[in-house]
């Protein structure tokens, strides 16, 4: 059999499972129905559909075997599991005293002038927290040896339990993990899984190393289980080279993401960033708003050339402070369901109604989605959604949404309307939070619409947003997937140092990157990468002396001007700055980055004649208009659209409203902007 070469891309998301297989220059997109609660199922039916497992359906649409692949999977399992609290059943043992550190975090409010906000149930019950009795003082000295003999009682009292995960977060055990260390390998040998806070997250903040130590120890077994399954189904030859996205941007083997799987909760959104950075570069147009509407949330970040990265991050009341691409997330996606709140006013989202049962147009579900109304608008054709292979129920859509609409005493129109108008509100103060919350004009970027539900609203979104320009992929509804395939290997490593600028020389920096560079390299070699295709990215954690929160400064070198950097961020960020100001370095920090060949978008033919309306439907934009409707392969370079008008393509419809205009780009991209705009 002749060796194949393939990079396969899979994005599990709450309504679609999404897939971009590259081969030889070219690609394939398909798309399957995700198999919740057991996704494995979809993605394993996906890949037999695309012909690279025995027994496929046969579509025609991919290789029919293979002997070697590159496959890339993202997904939001271990998000889902922190939102519906369905994690592992996990302990907490930490210093004796301080077991209730969870409950009292940083005594922030949700909701700051309500006194009656509800909090987050924490991750781990009263009843499962147990103190060690040992300490670890402020300068890593041994205060207190670890208590061994209690810890068979700690044992026992854990197998009672059932506790199936362990969290291991000692003080200070980011300056000396000797406890720590002790405790593990107790527990390990007693055949518990065991998250140890000086391996996740070695830095000062008690309580953020505490919470991200026990997310991990919640979602890393459910997501070990889920890759366990999934290589199982995929079968030896497919499951040798799995990688795992991360919340990084950057490709972790299975193996690690199934011992560290808090490095994964925005896996899934992550694929879509780093596809908006190398389409950016693609296209030239660096300065990029991307927006990812899929079937059940809405995520947006920033690309400024590069991407945006945070450290400051949290979901469903969970800090978890690894570093993360700064992206933000609603629950405003194609399956969101409209209701009507205790006040008579119509609200859209955040509950989805997923794959199962999902819109009501898919014949199964009885709540008007976002979906639904698009399809009464007529920017949805009930024949062209899939490419044609799925038909949508565009009267029981109606009738779902007539009965919201009697309650709330508006007509039909109108009420689709509306969901959509909400929509788009919620949407764009999402938006707001990325770009003028962080000091940055919208009107100064590009809105990159992607996702399954993205190119319908991109355009009103961009007016709502002040947005000028819109920018949608030649894939865009698996444009994460396609993210994943050209993304690289990537692991950061940090160390807490607390030292003042006076005290931090060049040699004392040297000193302190070094193991960490050292184990950088030596964990990119063991991923298969030599010196050549390795790069390693240092920068620094700054703050002004008595400063809460820090500023991470990338450094080239040890003798590079980082205070004079740091001051100039401060200012670009806050608005000011204090040069005569004492500064400290809080921590260390190394990005490794494996760097992998990756798939080239190819060029698409240059237009000769204008392109033809396919056929004409009868579309509702404050009022009915007759939209041209194309096909998305009949588009070639040059081809200008006037709105209104749809554009159909297997994993999305684009809608261009009246007043709009686009043009395709030499790679087959719809670049839209405003008439005489």
């Amino acid at each position: 059999m002749v060796e194949i070469s393939i990079v396969i891309g899979i994005d599990v998301g709450g309504t679609f499972t999404d897939f971009v297989l590259w081969q030889d220059g070219g690609h394939i997109i398909h798309k399957v129905l995700s198999t919740h609660p057991q996704p494995e199922i979809g993605v394993v039916n996906g890949l037999k559909e695309l012909g690279l497992l025995p027994d496929e359906t046969d579509f025609g649409i991919g290789p029919s075997k293979t002997q070697s692949a590159d496959i890339i999977h993202g997904s939001t399992i271990a998000t889902n599991a922190l939102l519906e609290r369905k994690g592992a059943k996990v302990a907490l043992v930490t210093t004796r005293g301080f077991t209730d550190l969870i409950d009292i975090g940083r005594q922030n409010r949700p909701g700051l002038y309500s006194f009656w906000a509800d909090m987050p149930a924490p991750l781990v019950d009263r009843d499962y927290r147990f103190g060690v009795d040992e300490r670890i003082g402020s300068c890593g000295e041994v205060i207190r040896p670890v208590d061994v003999s209690g810890l068979s009682s700690l044992m026992r009292a854990l197998s009672d339990k059932g506790i199936n995960a362990v969290a291991v977060c000692f003080l200070f055990s980011f300056l000396n993990p000797e406890h720590e260390q002790v405790v593990e390998n107790y527990l390990v040998d007693n055949g518990f899984f065991v998250s140890a806070s000086y391996k996740i997250l070695p830095e000062y903040r008690e309580y953020e190393r505490l919470s991200t130590t026990v997310v991990n120890a919640f979602v890393t077994p459910l997501v070990a289980s889920y890759l366990a399954k999934l290589t199982s189904g995929m079968g030896e030859g497919l499951a040798r080279n799995l990688r795992i996205m991360q919340s990084n941007g950057g490709l972790v083997s299975a193996m690690s993401a199934a011992r560290q799987a808090v490095q994964t909760v925005l896996s899934g959104p992550a694929g879509g960033a780093v596809a908006t950075q190398q389409l950016g570069k693609n296209t030239g147009i660096e300065r990029l708003i991307s927006f990812d509407m899929g079937g059940t949330s809405t995520d947006v970040s920033l690309v400024d050339g590069d991407i945006q990265f945070t450290t400051e991050f949290s979901i469903y009341g969970s800090p978890i402070k690894v570093p993360v691409i700064d992206i933000h997330t609603i629950g405003a996606g194609g399956g969101s369901i409209a209701w009507i709140d205790a006040g008579g006013a119509l609200q859209v989202g955040p509950e989805s109604a997923g794959s199962d049962p999902g819109p009501a147009c898919y014949g199964r579900g009885e709540k008007p989605t976002i979906t639904d109304a698009n399809l009464v608008l007529g920017r949805l054709h009930p024949k062209h959604f899939l490419g044609g292979r799925q038909e949508l129920d565009l009267e029981h859509a109606k009738r779902v949404l007539s009965r919201m609409a009697d309650e709330c005493g508006l007509d039909l129109l109108a009420t689709a309307d509306g969901v959509i108008r909400i929509a788009i509100s919620n949407m764009e103060k999402a938006i707001r939070k990325i770009s003028v919350e962080r000091g940055y004009d919208p009107r100064d970027f590009t809105l990159i619409a992607f996702g399954g539900a993205g190119p319908m609203h991109a355009c009103e979104l961009a007016e709502a947003a002040l947005i000028p320009r819109v920018l949608i992929p030649k894939i865009p509804g698996v444009f994460s997937a396609y993210g994943m395939t050209v993304s690289d290997v990537a692991k950061d490593y940090s160390k807490s140092v607390l030292i003042r600028q006076t005290d931090f020389t060049t040699e004392t920096l040297e000193n302190t990157f070094t193991p960490l560079l050292d184990a950088a390299r030596a964990d990119l070699t063991a991923e298969g990468f030599n010196e050549e295709s390795m790069r390693l990215e240092k920068a620094l954690d700054v703050r002004y002396i008595g400063q809460s929160f820090e500023l991470t400064i990338p450094i080239a070198g040890f003798a590079d001007d980082y205070p004079g950097a740091f001051h100039k961020m401060h200012s670009e960020r806050y608005g000011h700055a204090s040069p005569d100001e004492e500064i400290e370095v809080v921590g260390v920090r190394v990005r490794a980055i494996g760097l992998r060949d990756k798939p080239e978008v190819a060029m698409v033919e240059q237009a000769k004649e204008p392109v033809v309306v396919d056929l004409k439907s009868c579309t509702f934009f404050d009022g009915w208009y007759d939209a041209a409707c194309y096909h998305r392969e009949n588009l070639l370079a040059g081809h200008t659209l006037t709105g209104p008008a749809l554009i159909f393509q297997l994993d999305t419809t684009t809608v261009i409203p009246p007043g709009w205009l686009a043009e395709v780009d030499r790679y087959g991209n719809l670049i839209l902007q405003k008439e005489n705009g």
